[in-house]
């Protein structure tokens, strides 16, 4: 920092120490109210220099010198979150034994606000010199916007949050969590694997935590796999020096080449956390749309036996998805070979959608750009879309993919 930023920083400590000052005098808030102080509960004022006002003189004498040390001490504190600055003074500070302060409940009030400055600082720009610093890990919201936003999907609501809930919690985890999401185009994969991003870290997909692949636009010529599996092991690598979370999002899985699963097989093989302070954590999503005709097949049955499509178990779904994808990997799909070597955790389905899941895709998009529409409107932009089989018509066969464009028919 040039020194023609120090003035503003200490109008920035004198407001935030003026604040703590304010907040701090009543204790942190939804608690009681400390008693006060003997000295506070005299009633009048003795002589001057009479043994009552002496006192008194002398005791807030002493408060006032910890209020001092105090404001000193937090000033340093917040220089070293937020500018990186005088840490090794802070360091220092915390490693000494500290005195306590007496009858006072200003330190807790005051830590807690400056951590809460110190988020909000950070919500504006870049405080440390990783990622680590804009990880949220925001369960509850990834289940209520799943729950809301993702239709027709009831196996990959809950799959998705327990295992991504399950493998953040576990304190030390022996693997990367390795998911493979399966289904038609247009059916919520990627919708999905935005979301997983936006709700692990506060950038979402444009964090440096975060890394995504698309076998067709990052790898598009086999002659060029040698360079690729280099530069792919070296993002990965970086990415995860950089962050102790990393999240890596591989688009079009099933066209990937098998000596670029070469490079990733080993940051998702079992590892060693043992004797690190904490532990390394990555997450990878692997997008396809190999075995879609497996679960379509799946949904029209019980559809055919006039069951809900809610009945669909994941025990019967993921018998019959590993069936097909251990055949595909048999003809050569690099990425079915994952499963055969117990790399992937949880192979999760993504069902067909239809008519009534399109009509709600179609709600959502109008209302995220803040237009008008009615039943009437919905049910044009569904009649839009191409439903199948030829007899049933009763699958999109885009998914909600071309949703968003179709209402541009609607605009005023």
């Amino acid at each position: 920092m040039g020194q023609g930023r120090l003035p503003a920083r200490r109008g920035l400590g004198c407001c935030v120490l003026v604040l703590l000052l304010f907040l701090g005098g009543s204790g942190s808030p939804g608690t009681t109210p400390r008693p006060r102080e003997p000295w506070a509960e005299e009633q009048g004022a003795g002589p001057e220099g009479g043994p009552r006002g002496s006192g008194r003189y002398e005791a807030v004498k002493k408060h006032l010198g910890a209020v001092g040390a105090l404001s000193k001490q937090y000033w340093q504190y917040l220089a070293c979150r937020v500018w990186q600055e005088g840490c090794e003074e802070q360091k220092e500070k915390e490693e000494r034994e500290s005195r306590p302060i007496p009858s006072w409940g200003f330190p807790l009030v005051g830590q807690d606000y400056l951590e809460i400055l110190s988020a909000w600082y950070c919500s504006f720009g870049r405080c440390c010199e990783t990622g680590d610093c804009r990880i949220i890990n925001n369960i509850t919201g990834l289940q209520a916007d799943l729950r809301e936003q993702l239709h027709g999907q009831h196996l990959a609501k809950e799959v998705v949050v327990q295992a991504v809930q399950g493998f953040l919690l576990s304190p030390r985890p022996q693997k990367a969590l390795v998911l493979s999401f399966h289904g038609w185009s247009g059916t919520g994969k990627n919708f999905v694997a935005r979301m997983v991003a936006s709700h692990l870290y506060r950038d979402g997909l444009k964090s440096d935590c975060v890394r995504v692949f698309v076998s067709l636009l990052h790898f598009p010529h086999h002659n060029y796999v040698d360079s690729y599996k280099v530069r792919l092991q070296r993002q990965i690598s970086e990415t995860l020096q950089h962050c102790r979370q990393a999240l890596f999002i591989f688009d079009e899985a099933e066209k990937l080449h098998s000596s670029l699963l070469d490079a990733i097989r080993p940051f998702m093989a079992r590892h060693d956390n043992e004797g690190q302070a904490l532990p390394q954590r990555s997450i990878f999503l692997f997008l396809s749309n190999l075995g879609g005709n497996t679960i379509n097949e799946v949904a029209l049955e019980f559809w055919r036996a006039g069951r809900a499509r809610e009945e669909i178990s994941m025990e019967l779904l993921e018998q019959r998805l590993r069936q097909e994808l251990q055949e595909a990997a048999e003809n050569g799909y690099a990425h079915s070979q994952l499963l055969r070597e117990n790399l992937i955790d949880v192979l999760v389905p993504f069902l067909p959608l239809e008519y009534h899941h399109v009509k709600l895709c179609a709600r959502d998009a109008f209302q995220a750009r803040g237009l008008p529409y009615t039943e009437a409107t919905l049910d044009e932009v569904a009649q839009m879309m191409v439903f199948v089989p030829k007899e049933e018509k009763l699958f999109s066969a885009q998914g909600c993919k071309s949703v968003p464009q179709r209402i541009n028919y609607f605009l005023p």
